[in-house]
Parts: structure tokens; sequence; C-alpha cells
């Protein structure tokens, strides 16, 4: 593989525009890569004490590697957080107090650090660690702050100004208009002399925030409103300054993690894929990138460490990059002046700690490693593949959710499985902030053993208590075009077909739910000396049980669909201690098959045996088969099922009779909130006849815009909120007329 280390590369230095102030100095000194290319001499500080300015996952890796180098570390929490992982996990915590923005509140953040006397500040990502304000301060408080110096995030912070810079140190950029000319018009305008399809995005962007696609003129207007709005919400004053850039049609997102020292000393530590991505947010991230060739890839290093030393950069940073595929071109998009989220997958396959390196190097040392050094570490390591694990319905447009998580169990972690997580089983996933659990980070010894040990990773997640992409994930790792590398931004949307296809339930399934309430249930109660059933004779160890269970669908299909559920029905006779006959019914086939019959299978339960958990393996004919099943505390009829690395969700259906009496019939004159949420905005009248699947309200939660449909054909009756109302999980939003009044809203 050939080096990175080209001593005869020379920058040079380019008169910048004069519209804007100039940028950073770019030297005509080579591209150092080794921690002595310098003779200077700064000062070494090492860090005693640390304050982290940030919670969940990243503030809990971040007190690790601190623990690890003898540094005393301290949190941050909120008051919904007070009970949080991070919260806990060292002996020192400071509330923010009962706003949830609290870490956003910088003023108050320093004043505690200068309170308790805290020498270094680390940011994580997210919240201020791109704030340059924030970072000056705390110098200003001569507190380290563990990042680069606020002028390089200034430089960098603002897209326009950052398109400069990059211009001008030979850095290519995507054509756009970047100026300051904001007015509907005059940016309607360069969209159309750049030509359809364009690109809108803040210029305080990051994380799809405020980004929208404009396919045609006529589209322009509508759009440009909503990514303002979005933007305002998400990094408020400032945010609703535009970018018009051309889109790239089949785009791949491609990153490169760099690395800068106080002595002028730049490496990259290779580059992530980030393609596969759900509205404009990363799911997947992987190095080395599939199907690049090397010219490319050390392109690709040499131009992003170009842009870090075009700002003087220092620290840890990721120089993000479209990939054209129909090209092969590329074009710098944005550098991320911070640690990045998927930071793990560089740390995998160059065996290294970015975190420990922030510290020495924010402390005044050198870069650990040379690029040459860190080239061969990436030929011996593999690949590595990062996923993230968030609370979401992919089957319902990845819509975000938020709860407790009732039972979790995680894979087996070893030098080559690796788990960042921020919540254990019993915490609650907040909606006021992020949705991301878990990250699941795999190496093998090339890309198709990672993708391997991924998917077989995700088969031992289990997570029950609101929705996850764990299925999607697996299904993910599974798809041939991901197998093979055929990856864009627009991967998801391109093989939605096979994403989301409906996957069959097996009988076993139907099975052992049967079989696991009926364990559960039989433990509650007297039973003989030997485990079996009280009585004398036959009859008395032939006792049966029959119950209906229905699938769990809740994909956007099933909204416009008329398809009746499946009902299934299963019968469970048991003839002796652990040995049962079970028979299973499908409503799809109840006409034209017979039912599927195991006789004298054993099934045992396992050692986890509580009021809402079992564990039973099953000897069925042709195989072995061990099974969790677990009960919703809140709604034992609830029932969700993990078997054979795969995950399904059931309903025990009640009685008609039972249901009724007890007024359990779901109510289909109204639509509530599925998650605690702010009203953006009503999309239907009072008295509005609406259509099954119509756009009824626009809601945001977790600073997602969702819209919410009609599960019916019918007549809005009142709309129970306005613009700006905040809501509760359940809370009405609207209410139908009554359908048996008003025949035409339907019975679906």
């Amino acid at each position: 593989m050939r080096s990175l280390k080209r001593n005869t590369h020379r920058l040079r230095a380019i008169r910048p525009p004069t519209s804007l102030p100039a940028p950073p100095r770019i030297f005509s000194a080579p591209i150092s890569t080794h921690p002595s290319a310098s003779n200077d001499v700064t000062s070494i500080a090492p860090i005693k004490s640390l304050l982290i300015a940030n919670r969940g996952e990243i503030a809990l890796r971040i007190a690790r590697t601190a623990s690890s180098m003898g540094i005393r570390t301290t949190t941050l929490y909120t008051d919904i957080d007070a009970s949080s992982q991070h919260a806990n996990c060292t002996p020192h915590s400071l509330a923010l107090g009962p706003n949830t923005k609290g870490y956003l509140n910088g003023p108050q953040i320093i004043e505690l650090a200068k309170k308790h006397g805290i020498e270094a500040l680390h940011p994580g990502y997210g919240f201020l660690s791109e704030n340059p304000t924030f970072a000056q301060a705390c110098e200003d408080a001569g507190i380290v702050f563990v990042g680069p110096p606020p002028k390089a995030m200034l430089d960098m912070g603002d897209k326009a100004r950052s398109k400069i810079i990059m211009n001008a140190a030979g850095v290519p950029c995507v054509p756009g208009y970047h100026g300051p000319e904001q007015s509907v018009e005059e940016l309607r305008g360069h969209a159309r002399e750049i030509g359809y399809p364009v690109l809108l995005k803040s210029v305080k962007g990051g994380g799809g925030k405020g980004m929208r696609i404009v396919l045609k003129d006529e589209e322009f207007e509508a759009q440009i409103a909503s990514a303002r709005q979005e933007a305002r919400a998400s990094f408020g004053d400032g945010g609703e300054v535009m970018l018009v850039e051309k889109y790239v049609v089949r785009p791949r997102h491609v990153e490169v993690q760099v690395f800068a020292d106080r002595y002028g000393n730049c490496v990259a530590l290779g580059e992530r894929d980030c393609s596969v991505q759900r509205r404009h947010q990363k799911i997947l991230e992987e190095s080395p990138a599939p199907v690049l060739d090397d010219a490319t890839r050390h392109d690709l290093w040499d131009k992003a460490r170009k842009a870090a030393l075009a700002v003087d950069y220092v620290g840890a940073g990721t120089v993000e990059f479209i990939l054209d595929k129909d090209t092969g071109k590329f074009y710098f998009m944005e550098m991320n002046t911070r640690l990045q989220v998927e930071h793990p997958v560089s740390e995998m396959v160059t065996g290294t700690d970015l975190v420990e390196w922030q510290f020495r190097v924010a402390a005044g040392e050198r870069l650990p490693l040379t690029q040459d050094e860190i080239e061969a570490r990436i030929h011996e390591r593999g690949a590595a593949i990062e996923a993230r694990i968030y609370a979401e319905n992919p089957d319902k447009g990845f819509f975000p959710d938020s709860g407790k998580l009732v039972h979790l169990v995680t894979p087996k972690v070893s030098e080559d499985i690796r788990i960042d997580a921020g919540f254990v089983e019993g915490d609650t996933v907040s909606e006021a902030y992020d949705g991301m659990i878990a990250k699941l980070i795999v190496r093998g010894r090339d890309r198709e053993t990672a993708i391997r040990k991924l998917e077989l990773a995700l088969q031992e997640y289990e997570v029950v208590g609101l929705s996850t992409n764990i299925e999607f994930l697996k299904r993910l790792c599974r798809s041939q075009a991901f197998v093979e590398g055929d990856v864009e931004t627009g991967f998801i949307e391109k093989w939605k077909d096979e994403l989301f296809e409906r996957k069959h339930i097996s009988d076993e399934v139907f099975a052992q739910t049967a079989l696991g309430l009926l364990t559960s249930q039989t433990k509650k109660t007297t039973s003989g000396p030997h485990g079996e059933t009280l009585g004398f004779g036959e009859a008395a160890t032939q006792s049966s049980r029959k119950f209906a269970f229905q699938v769990k669908r809740d994909d956007a299909a099933a909204e416009v669909s008329d398809e009746a559920p499946e009902v299934v029905q299963v019968e469970v006779t048991q003839r002796g201690h652990s040995l049962y006959n079970v028979s299973v019914s499908r409503s799809t086939d109840a006409s034209t098959a017979s039912p599927a019959v195991y006789e004298n299978i054993v099934s045992e339960p396992g050692s986890m045996v509580s009021s809402n958990k079992s564990q039973l393996t099953t000897f069925f004919p042709r195989a072995r088969v061990e099974t969790t099943l677990v009960q919703d505390p809140a709604a034992p009829e609830k029932l969700t099922v993990f078997q054979l690395g795969e995950k399904t969700e059931l309903t025990l259906v009640q009685p008609g009779w039972f249901e009724k009496a007890l007024g359990l019939k779901e109510a289909a004159a109204s639509v509530v909130a599925p998650m605690p949420c702010k009203i953006l905005r009503n999309e239907v009248s009072e008295g509005q006849e609406v259509e099954k699947g119509a756009p009824l309200v626009v809601i945001e939660s977790m600073k997602m815009e969702t819209v919410i449909r009609s599960p019916q054909k019918g007549t809005v009756k009142k709309l129970a909120h306005k613009e700006g109302d905040i809501c509760k999980a359940g809370t009405v939003l609207v209410l139908f007329e009554d359908p048996e009044a008003a025949p035409a809203a339907s019975s679906e």
C-alpha cells in the first residue's frame, strides 16, 4: 500500500477573495505527518481533573478513558437524567436543574467548572461541542477546552465561509451558492442557474437538520420554508441562512478522521463510509470504505489533512466528502470540529483510543503515531462496522420512540465486538433527547467477515419496551447489494422493497409462545410433587389450553390496507411432565390446510422465569428451539418473542365478550399521539372528509417532524390541539364522527 508521507508535496498560498475577511494563512510548508516534525517547544501540562459537558453513551465513553488515565472526572445531569448511567458513573456529578436544555447552558457549565476547581472540559458531540463562543469562554475562564481552537471551529462552522477556505486550499467543493443574499427569489435564481435538483441546507446545519432536496422549481418555496423552520428550531438564530448546492444524484458519504497537534503535525486515521442513512442521518458506518480504489482513498486522506491545516486545526476532527458514484469525483461537504459518534470505527481499524489522544494533545503532547504507522495498522487490522441502535420504528418511516427498557439483553463483548451504550435494563429512553440506545461495533479480517459478525451480534440483542431498528439492521446485513458494497445515501429508498419485506413467522414461534404462557401460568399455581397437574388418572395429565395470537403489524402499508391482521389459534395439551401436544391453526389457510401438529414434544423452562419473562427449550421433531418470551408489565396482552435470532411481536387475543365487558375494544373514532410531541400544524379542518392515509397532523418529537395519517376514511369531528401545543403520549389529536352515525367514516 502506498505511503501517505509526501514531504515533497507543498501547498501554495492563494490570495483569498476580498468580499469576506481573509481566511487563515495557508502555509507553503510540507504537510507534516510525523510526531517529531517540529522543533517548537510547547509545555506539557497533563490534565488532572475533567468536566464532561454531555450525557449518555458519549459521557460514559469519555469517563472510561479519563479514569484509565487517572483523571478525576465530573459529570453533569438535568433533572430528567438524575438516575441515568452517566450521572452515576463517577462519584462526582453536578445538577443542571429542571430544564432539559441544561446541557446547552454554557455560562452555567463554566461557572460549575470554576466553582469546583476543574481544569479541563470535554464537550463530547452535539450540544456545545461545536460552539466557538463556548470554547472561547472556556479558554477565557482558564479551563482547557478538549477540542479544536475557537477560530478553527468558527471557520469550519460557517458552511459558506468554509467553502471559500477549502477552495483556496485546493480542496474540491460542490458547485453552489454560499453568499449573503437570502431572499427566496435570490436563492431560487441561483437554484435555476445551478440546475435542478439542488440541495438546500443551513449554514449551521448538521445531522440532516434544515436540509431539503428540491427536484423542480415549483417545489422551491415550500421546501425552503420547511428547511428554515426546522433549522431555526435546531440551531437557533442564523440557522435559517441557506446554502444552495448542486445535488449529486447518486452520492456516497465518505469522511476522513483527522487528528492534529499544536506542532503542525496532522494525520488521517483512515476513511469511513457512512452512506447508509435515513432522514439524512447515519445508521451504519464502516472503515475502510468499500469499492474505493487506492488512489482515490489516498487523495481523500490528503485533501482532508489539507482542510484541517488550512484552519490551523488542533485535535480530533472529521472532514466529510460527497463522492459521486457516477463520476468518481469527490467534493468537500463540511468539517465536524469534534469527536464523531462513529469514532469507534476508526479506533477499531487503527488500534487507537482517540479520546486518549484528545487528552494528550490538549495537554500539549505530540501525536502518538506517524501517518506511515497508522497506514500499516489499517492494513493489518481489517475492517470495522458500527451499527447505531435507535429507539425508532423503521416500518413507520423510522418514527422515533421512547419508553422504559423493560427487557434488555446485549451481545457478548470481546476484542472484536464492542458496545458503547448509555442505558441498561430498567432505564427510560426520554423523548427529550436523541433516541440512540447504543452503538454496536465489530471488527473482522475483511469486510465480509465483519458483516457476518455484525449480524450474529445483532441476533443476540433483545429489547422490549420500545421500538428499535435492530430487526431492520439484520435485514440490512443480509442485503446482497450491501454485502457487495453497492452503497449510496439513497440506499434504503432504492432497496426498500427488499429491506421492508414482511417476514414469514414460523409455526414454532406460535407454539413456543403458547408453551411459554402455559409455563409461566402454571408456575403461579399449585402443582403436583413432580410438576404434573394434580388429580388422578389419565385425564388429569391431559389438560388442554387454547390461545389466540394476533400478529402485530404497524408498518405504513398496514395503515392504508384493508387486509385483516392474521390471527393464529394454538391448542396445547399436556400429556405428562414437560410433555405436550401442540396444534397451530392459521387464519390465512384455515379453509385449505390442516393445522400444524407437534406430538409428544418435550418443553422445559429455562433459568429465567419471572412474572413477565420466561425462557424455555423445546425439542421439536427436527430441531431444538430456545425461546425467550416477555410480556409487557403494563399491558400483559402484548407479547415479544425472541427465537433463533429473530424478534416477533404478538398480541394475545382476548375473547370478544371479555373485551366488551372491560371496555378494552380499541376506539376507531380517534387518533392519538404515538409519543410525547409538539404540534407543528393541523393539516385538516373540522368537518372535512378524509381518506384513509390522508395527512392529519404534523408533530415534532426528538427534533424530527412526523406526519400523522388517518387510519380510516371518515369526517373530522374535532381537532383537539392547536399549533404549539405540547402533548403526552396517548393524547387524542383528532376525533372523527361516530362511524355508526356516519357510514361514510367506514369501519376500517
